[in-house]
């Protein structure tokens, strides 16, 4: 049986691969369409499966290495100015049980809130230095995240402990004892940020 011979890739294709391949492989829309590359050469390109749409307006090649934390990476490059965290910085770092089923991203407190169709997530405004300090810089793939730091996250759990449990805040802060890692000033000085100090000093004493 004959197999079907390959669907010819125009000088346009060809231009936008080596976009694409500049940039490891992933583009959003407006980026892609200022390098000179027109929606129809995306939309040729997604029907024959050289590109494939990660989320309405970033586009990645297909054969690209997988991306670790797709889903986070996503949000990343989706959400600028956005900074992972709560239990998706948990996750990240290794300090809880629970599987996000949304990506939490704190976001300035006049930011718009984001749009995104997939993967879902939930926005948290923050402000001042509790949006400010704590952020670490991580790359996923040709995305690079930022992510609250492990002392910035515990902190922020607490804050936020009548939404997410009082008992995933506890269990961070014995696995972030596992970790055998921590910085006890770090943690104390981002509790004084997010205003949670008398909250977390009790719980710090008796697990650290």
């Amino acid at each position: 049986m004959a197999t079907a011979a390959p669907k010819p890739v125009s000088p346009a294709e060809k231009k936008a691969l080596v976009a694409f391949r500049k940039r490891s492989g992933m583009l959003r829309l407006a980026d892609a369409l200022r390098t000179g590359i027109t929606r129809g050469t995306i939309e040729r390109m997604l029907e024959k499966g050289t590109l494939e749409r990660l989320s309405r307006g970033l586009y990645r090649l297909a054969d690209a290495e997988p991306l670790p934390n797709p889903d986070l990476a996503v949000v990343a490059a989706k959400v600028p100015q956005g900074v992972i965290c709560l239990i998706s910085a948990l996750a990240f770092h290794e300090l809880t049980t629970q599987i996000p089923h949304e990506v939490h991203v704190a976001i300035p407190r006049s930011a718009e809130p984001p749009r995104i169709e997939h993967p879902p997530i939930a926005s948290f405004r923050f402000s001042g230095k509790a949006f400010s300090e704590g952020i670490e810089k991580h790359r996923l793939g040709p995305i690079v995240a930022k992510v609250y730091s492990r002392e910035k996250t515990l902190a922020d759990c607490f804050k936020y402990r009548s939404r997410i449990g009082l008992d995933t805040c506890l269990e961070a802060v014995r696995f972030y004892q596992r970790q055998k890692k921590y910085n006890v000033d770090a943690l104390l000085h981002f509790a004084d940020v997010c205003r949670v100090k008398k909250v977390m000093q009790p719980y710090l004493e008796a697990i650290l």
